[in-house]
């Protein structure tokens, strides 16, 4: 790591989908975005990080395997109650929640076909806790 990469911050993610609105509309719901413009390409606002979707309705899109983006929340409860809450409403999960050594999480598929990791790192293994925050 240089002076310089230290001072580097994650500034967005950006990936296609067949279905933006869809997409958009899945990540205002469940995982608190704003959307903050709307055309071909959506840019939705997280704090600390921006999300642009891509258009790719005239084109399929095809993931690698295990490809996917992670939210963190505070505590397994947490993880827990949205997992509820997006089942309720129908979202495609991929997993239950599940005990994992570097915290606890499941998996959802968001419309277009972007897998979502929700996890917590609250009970993750302690030889894992030493590498949290860098």
């Amino acid at each position: 790591m240089t002076s310089i990469t230290t001072t580097m911050k994650l500034n967005h993610a950006s990936f296609p989908s067949s279905d933006v609105s869809a997409t958009a509309s899945f990540f205002e719901a469940h995982l608190g975005c704003t959307v903050a413009m709307r055309g071909a390409s959506w840019l939705l606002k997280r704090p600390g990080f921006d999300i642009v979707i891509e258009d790719a309705a005239d084109h399929p899109v095809e993931w690698p395997h295990n490809f996917h983006i992670g939210f963190e929340l505070p505590t397994v409860d947490d993880v827990r109650a949205l997992h509820g809450q997006m089942a309720a409403a129908n979202v495609v999960m991929k997993t239950d929640v599940f005990a994992h050594e570097r915290g606890s999480r499941f998996f959802c598929e968001v419309p277009g076909g972007v897998l979502v990791e929700i996890n917590t790192r609250s009970d993750a293994d302690e030889k894992y806790r030493g590498t949290f925050d860098r």
